[in-house]
């Protein structure tokens, strides 16, 4: 094998390590006390030291493991930060070229991560309780992930939705035994999602004849993604006023009022779409007898209750969907964002009743389900639900709004703390929140800030109570 590959297989734990070829050249790791560069996390042991747990890196055990520990010994891995431009380059760059959509950043870009952790051009490490907006469910330099996407990588990225995919299948299959749905439409955003979702509810209505059921209800504060159907669906003026007319007829009523909702659904009516949690107006809840008279409203009126996950699905309230949270079966659920573990994939899944409404020709897309974003799906799906990752969100998720709740007890700045699982808003008495958010980023915890008074805390799904230690200690001196 040569001098950089080495396997006992004489030794009573081979193999120690879940791979394909294990190199026992480095029974202890030279970079332990280094800088590594690994899928490694810091825990605290028994008497409550900070130490470095390796249990999921495999790198100086595989192939290339070898050529990797020496070029760290010799300060060859410390180089690719010369490879970066500074973030003041990065700046200029988009400034010139990319069309301003988001006002003025938050100035920092990241060149790695790992865990909950990312690394800035400027090589100061953030804590990182936001995700990307909720989308990186297994954290950054996932092990089983990166090693998976790099295969696919090797083998097919994409191929024209006119053939079969095999990954696309599976998933399929996967989402339908654990869903409300029976078929599955794969897509790559969360706005074409909610998007399909919206053509599904009304051709179903013209299926049955019904041409002048064009009607949605949706709630005020709601958001729903940026093409023109789902901005219409989202119920805030300020992203609908440059495009109008809307092309779609919505009509936005106020969350939990339960009179609108049955005054809003008439023979035009095509459909509900709610979030049983609202993400970006500030982690709003819906209530539970909010969302039943929804659902009995579709079923009476046979019209689709849709209801938009791409935000609280996949893991993020502590059951893989929040619609298990209410005891509710939607006709039409989509998700995004947290599914492909941040390679883009969006899906909505449907009951048959409604899925047999699209016949072919009637919807359609391109990178949509294709073998790179649903190998990730795939990866994402099985550590949630077979790798326990499922039941971090059960743990971390009430012990962060154990301490949370803590927190509001002892300061009377924090006037409410509500979500589910991992998808938390902290709402403050004063207007505030842009300001506790700088002091937080200052000392290198990321969050998100929504107006002037809510922090959105939605981590990586594989947060310990260590980083929410972390998290609340922070917290408590930024307040």
């Amino acid at each position: 094998m040569g001098y950089n590959f080495f396997e006992n297989k004489d030794c009573e734990y081979y193999p120690c390590h879940k791979a394909e070829r294990i190199n026992c050249l480095f029974c202890f790791c030279p970079l332990y006390s280094t800088d590594c560069g690994g899928n490694c996390k810091w825990i605290y042991d028994r008497n409550g030291k900070l130490i470095k747990d390796c249990s999921n890196c495999i790198i100086p055990h595989t192939d290339g493991g070898y050529e990797y520990v020496i070029g760290r010994l010799a300060g060859k891995g410390d180089k690719k930060m010369e490879e970066h431009m500074s973030l003041e380059q990065v700046i200029d760059l988009d400034k010139k070229y990319y069309m301003n959509t988001f006002g003025d950043r938050i100035p920092l870009c990241f060149t790695e991560g790992n865990g909950i952790e990312l690394t800035s051009t400027d090589g100061n490490v953030y804590k990182d309780f936001f995700a990307g907006i909720a989308v990186c469910s297994l954290g950054y330099n996932h092990e089983r992930l990166t090693r998976e996407l790099t295969e696919q990588v090797k083998q097919l990225i994409h191929t024209s939705s006119v053939y079969y995919v095999e990954n696309q299948a599976r998933l399929a299959e996967i989402l339908v035994k654990h869903s409300c749905g029976d078929r599955v439409f794969f897509c790559s955003t969360g706005a074409e999602a909610n998007e399909g979702a919206i053509k599904l509810a009304k051709k179903y209505q013209v299926e049955k004849g019904n041409k002048n059921k064009i009607e949605f209800v949706t709630l005020k504060n709601s958001f729903h993604g940026r093409t023109l159907a789902t901005v219409a669906a989202t119920g805030q003026p300020k992203y609908q006023a440059p495009y109008q007319p809307l092309i779609e007829k919505f009509v936005h009523i106020d969350r939990d009022d339960i009179s609108a909702l049955e005054n809003a659904v008439n023979e035009n009516t095509a459909g509900i779409m709610i979030e049983l949690i609202q993400g970006e107006s500030g982690v709003n809840p819906v209530s539970r007898e909010f969302a039943e008279k929804a659902a009995e409203l579709c079923g009476k009126n046979d019209i689709a209750l849709i209801v938009d996950e791409v935000q609280t699905g996949i893991g993020r309230t502590g059951k893989l969907f929040a619609y298990e949270l209410y005891d509710l079966e939607p006709d039409i659920v989509t998700m995004a964002k947290g599914l492909g573990g941040g390679v883009p994939i969006g899906a909505f899944c449907a009951n048959e009743k409604f899925a047999s409404a699209f016949k072919p020709g009637d919807h359609g897309t391109t990178f949509g389900g294709n073998p790179l974003s649903t190998r990730a799906g795939l990866v994402v799906l099985d550590e949630l639900i077979h790798g326990g990752v499922l039941e971090n969100v059960g743990e971390t998720g009430s012990y962060l709004f154990d301490k949370l709740r803590q927190l509001a007890d002892a300061n009377s700045k924090i006037a409410d703390v509500r979500g589910r699982g991992l998808m938390c808003g902290v709402e403050f008495s004063e207007p505030i929140a842009k300001e506790i958010g700088e002091k937080l980023r200052a000392n290198k915890v990321l969050v998100g800030v929504v107006g002037d008074r809510v922090l959105r805390i939605v981590p990586p799904l594989i947060v310990t109570k260590p980083d929410i230690d972390y998290l609340i200690n922070a917290l408590k001196e930024a307040i």
